[in-house]
């Protein structure tokens, strides 16, 4: 089972072994360490509880000093080889892994149509004025409201988003940095959830 918590640096780009431009996304992978093994008799399911990021001493309470990290996460699973204390670093993973990343995505703000779902916006003759994004009708006279879930303009991004097999393009386990080929969500210094 492999996993981490890792914070978003910068996109940049690589050459591949045949001189291709490879986007890459640089994360800084841990070091993380395992606060908490739980088990299905105990806890009800299977899971590792991980911290990442420890916090300085000033900012450590009493209800938190026995995880005085910044970021607890949870990944399900039964964790086999590692035991409490244990340090989780990128060294973990290999290039050529195929991983799943998750975080949170950039926000947006308040969005029209054309910005948040692709819509076309209206031509630009036959006296259409001042209405080029607009969205155009959203119903019909029967039942007389906006039915639920129609594609309307709001508010766009911060919501939790997950790609899956993305291949890790380089590791440098001294510096603990993964370089993951594409775009990962969030901006730079986010919160990135990377299973193996």
């Amino acid at each position: 089972m492999k996993y981490i918590l890792a914070k978003k640096i910068e996109m940049t780009q690589m050459f591949d072994e045949e001189g291709r431009i490879v986007p890459v996304t640089l994360v800084e992978a841990g070091p993380c360490e395992i606060l908490q093994l739980k088990s299905k008799d105990k806890d009800g399911y299977e899971a590792v509880e991980i911290g990442f990021e420890p916090l300085k001493e000033k900012k450590i309470t009493k209800s938190i000093r026995t995880k005085p990290y910044r970021y607890l996460k949870e990944f399900r699973g039964q964790e086999e080889e590692r035991k409490v204390g244990d340090k989780v670093d990128a060294s973990v993973f290999s290039e050529g892994d195929l991983i799943t990343v998750s975080g949170v995505s950039k926000g947006k703000g308040f969005q029209g149509g054309v910005k948040r779902w692709g819509f076309h916006g209206k031509t630009a003759t036959h006296g259409v004025k001042h209405e080029h994004r607009t969205i155009g009708s959203v119903g019909c006279s029967i039942p007389a409201r906006v039915i639920k879930g129609k594609k309307m303009p709001g508010r766009t991004g911060s919501k939790r988003t997950t790609l899956k097999n993305l291949e890790i393009k380089k590791v440098d386990a001294k510096r603990n940095i993964l370089a993951i080929k594409g775009a990962i969500p969030g901006r730079r210094g986010s919160l990135i959830e990377i299973r193996g």
